[in-house]
């Protein structure tokens, strides 16, 4: 070989070698934070002894409404055509947009599902649809679901995967009295006739669910905790008798309102086994009209506070002889439809990251959001249908956050939230860190408290390109446990997968998020994009930029995860 081709083959071994340089120097300054930031320091102390909570495989689920065009709220009419009746079922990319979860849970249901009649062949009176008069419970009218528009909605399910709960009429057959109350038994003859129908066309129901936010004090009208019990026993039996032949059987879920210590325990004492889960609905925010929603769903303290629901639901749970499990059946942060640029922006993903995390520690088994579509807190754009941020937040936690949820604590800055799941996909776990502050990249190391020794699975540098298919709220017993830091040594030659979130911009009202410094968006055949991580060398710290989210692939094999 001559030496001018040894010149030009060192040329270009050096100019490979700053063009890798140039692309990770580059990948990390996407997500390092902006220049002004200041450092600091944390630690994560993750227990991987045994789990605390197990979530479902299947934890995010989302909603479908009722809501007709005419639901305004504070002057803003935010919901267009994204009902269970007009929705446009022909969409693509609200067809990808569930299907890339494999399997999506999708409860239909609402305010308005307590006014709705089923068009089945027991029902007299005219089919018609919603309409607004401010002197009717609710605003609206009584609407109805035609069977043609149910035949749909099911072809649609099945074509993108969804596993569908749905929520019926609870208020059939009762009056309302002078207190507000209502009062009476169920009336599920209706009910009856379109659980049949379903039957009769297979169509495959997830869990039928009882009424809508009528427990407690109630939203509009309320039932007494020993009246629904006997209900849902009323709903349990139907269910029983019609799916006789049939299994595995749907899921009796109630009863689909605000938790109220009191009535919570009564109803789950007195509904015995006839009850498999128990639904909460959570706002807990405030009103959509609230112009310090920000405010709050950056400071900690009040983030904190949705533990007590959870703590309290979990303990009624396990206090009572019922084999029910707890799921969250409804929750948009801001009621009244939510707010424009902050409960559809990258903002609320820091809110419902943290409900997620917050609610797997509390064994919460699922958590559906509000909305799927509509209002100002659905997953995608009520018009465009483009999925908003906290899709994407949704779809990574989906396919990164398994099913064992593992003790953590942080020990820094208050800002920093942290949560560990044993991964999904791979052996190893997955951490999720948020960061509320605004100035402040976080530099965190990883320590591990364990009676066992550490297993570190070695694997090839490669990515699983997902493709289609302050402190945390339960602190880590240290007793009778060993720390283990990880050994900066022995990792040198590992890997760990980072997937960072941060705002278009830096602005926390955008409706654009960015992984790793690239923009999320479909393409124009509304396809989701496939979200690939950063390859990240084990023995350095995790850095969290100010007002971003880190999800952290770690291939270490707990005891709990093993």
């Amino acid at each position: 070989m001559s030496s001018l081709q040894n010149r030009e083959m060192g040329l270009c071994l050096l100019v490979c070698i700053i063009c890798c340089s140039f692309i990770y120097v580059s990948s990390q300054s996407a997500v390092a934070g902006n220049d002004n930031s200041s450092v600091s320091e944390g630690t994560v102390f993750i227990d991987g002894k045994s789990s605390i909570g197990k979530i479902d495989e299947d934890f995010i689920c989302a909603t479908l409404d009722w809501w007709p065009p005419e639901k305004c709220d504070y002057g803003t009419c935010s919901w267009d055509r994204a009902s269970l009746i007009n929705l446009d079922l022909n969409n693509n990319i609200l067809l990808n947009a569930i299907k890339a979860f494999s399997p999506l849970k999708i409860r239909l249901g609402g305010t308005l599902q307590d006014k709705v009649i089923y068009d089945t062949e027991d029902n007299k009176q005219p089919c018609v649809q919603f309409v607004k008069n401010t002197s009717e419970m609710f605003g609206f009218t009584q609407g109805c679901l035609p069977m043609y528009r149910w035949d749909e909605l099911n072809a649609f399910f099945k074509k993108s995967g969804a596993e569908i709960i749905f929520g019926l009429n609870a208020l059939a057959g009762r009056s309302i009295t002078s207190d507000g109350s209502a009062v009476g038994a169920w009336n599920y003859t209706n009910a009856e006739s379109f659980i049949s129908y379903t039957v009769k066309k297979n169509y495959s129901i997830y869990g039928w669910e009882l009424g809508n936010e009528l427990s407690g004090s109630g939203v509009g009208t309320r039932v007494a905790a020993a009246q629904y019990a006997s209900d849902t026993i009323s709903l349990y039996n139907t269910v029983k008798k019609i799916y006789s032949s049939i299994e595995p059987k749907p899921l009796v879920i109630a009863p689909g309102g605000f938790f109220d210590a009191n009535w919570f325990k009564e109803f789950v004492d007195k509904t015995g086994n006839s009850v498999n889960a128990i639904t909460h609905h959570i706002y807990n925010l405030g009103p959509g009209v609230d112009t310090h929603l920000i405010e709050k769903i950056l400071d900690p303290s009040y983030l904190d506070g949705e533990a007590d629901t959870f703590n309290s639901l979990q303990s009624t749970i396990k206090s009572s002889a019922t084999s029910a499990v707890a799921w969250v059946g409804e929750s948009g942060g801001a009621y009244n439809s939510g707010r424009n640029l902050v409960t559809n922006a990258f903002v609320f993903s820091f809110w419902y990251l943290d409900q997620l995390g917050m609610a797997s520690a509390y064994d919460t088994k699922t958590y559906c959001r509000q909305s799927l579509i509509g209002g100002n807190y659905g997953l995608l754009n009520t018009s465009t249908f483009v999925p908003n941020p906290d899709y994407y937040s949704a779809l990574l936690w989906h396919r990164l956050m398994g099913r064992n949820v593992l003790s953590t604590s942080f020990s820094g800055t208050k800002k920093i939230r942290a949560y560990t799941h044993c991964a999904k996909q791979s052996k190893g776990i997955t951490l999720l860190l948020i960061n509320l502050d605004n100035s402040t990249t976080v530099e965190v190391t990883v320590t591990f408290n364990s009676t066992r020794r550490l297993h570190q699975k070695h694997k090839p540098h490669r990515s699983h390109k997902l493709h289609k298919p302050h402190r945390s709220h339960r602190s880590h017993k240290s007793h009778k446990s060993k720390v283990i830091q990880q050994p900066q040594r022995s990792t040198s030659g590992i890997t760990r997968e980072e997937y960072h979130l941060t705002a278009k911009d830096g602005d926390l009202h955008s409706q654009t998020m960015l992984l790793n410094g690239n923009i999320l968006t479909v393409n124009s055949s509304g396809d989701i994009p496939s979200l690939e991580p950063l390859h990240v060398n084990s023995s350095k710290p995790i850095m969290v930029a100010p007002f971003s989210i880190v999800f952290v692939q770690m291939p270490y094999v707990l005891p709990a995860c093993s």
